[in-house]
């Protein structure tokens, strides 16, 4: 199994810390978010992994080397030139991501007790275009889907702002989720995305294909996750962590 990290943000909310640092070598528990989330991948069973790379990306590079790459396949997809968010990201990665088989795509500072093996096995079990893993947390911005978990919409709920290409679309109508931060993606994909070009959000893109390719939602129970992005997710990982040993 293959899957893709998505490690090239500034972190800027993490500041001052990725002042020197880049965020995916952020400690948590003593350990980069970066190494618990390789550690993660390979014990759920995945073998090749793509990190894409940006602030200081040659820490990241530096800090592989000195772990041996952790005994798997790992690749760098370099974005040290120009930074491509989500979506331009995944696309820039396509000639590492490309086969047979789908790929997981997990953001670095997320953190979660979600069963990875069992996310990418439903995803081949329904065989949708993506499987986005969502949950019932409190956002601002959340993924509308409709009775079969199927993605139709955006919406900013402070701002009212909703995205979607679906006509007279009613938001009560359909269920609200937030996302996750981490995907199951076929690698048919890239044929959607031929158009697309430069710097762009994969949410974005999923909207934009979404009348006519199945974007399915993947509603984890029991779910503890943790966006490591900010200095408040920082601190709720460092006690969730030390709880769990």
């Amino acid at each position: 199994m293959k899957a893709m990290i998505l490690a090239a943000g500034m972190g800027t909310r993490l500041m001052p810390l990725t002042e020197t640092l880049p965020k995916a070598l952020v400690p948590i528990n003593g350990k980069p978010m970066l190494e618990h989330l390789i550690l993660k991948l390979k014990a759920a069973g995945f073998r090749e992994i793509i990190i894409n790379i940006h602030h200081f990306g040659d820490q990241i590079i530096e800090f592989l080397d000195a772990h041996e790459y952790f005994d798997i396949k790992i690749k760098i997809s370099d974005e040290r030139d120009y930074l491509l968010d989500t979506g331009g990201a995944i696309k820039h990665a396509a000639q590492l991501l490309q086969g047979e088989e789908p790929f997981l795509v997990h953001n670095v500072d997320i953190l979660s007790n979600v069963d990875l093996k069992a996310l990418y096995e439903h995803h081949l079990e329904t065989n949708p275009l993506a499987t986005l893993l969502v949950s019932k947390r409190n956002t601002s911005r959340y993924l509308l889907f409709d009775k079969q978990h199927k993605l139709c919409a955006w919406r900013n709920r402070d701002t009212g702002e909703i995205k979607s290409y679906f006509p007279d679309l009613d938001p009560k109508k359909y269920e609200e989720y937030a996302f996750g931060g981490v995907h199951v993606i076929s690698p048919k994909i890239f044929e959607q995305m031929e158009e697309w070009t430069g710097k762009f959000s994969i949410i974005n893109f999923y909207l934009s294909v979404s009348t006519k390719m199945n974007i399915q939602a993947y509603p984890a129970r029991n779910i503890s996750l943790i966006d490591v992005g900010n200095p408040e997710g920082l601190a709720k990982a460092e006690k969730w962590m030390q709880s769990k040993i």
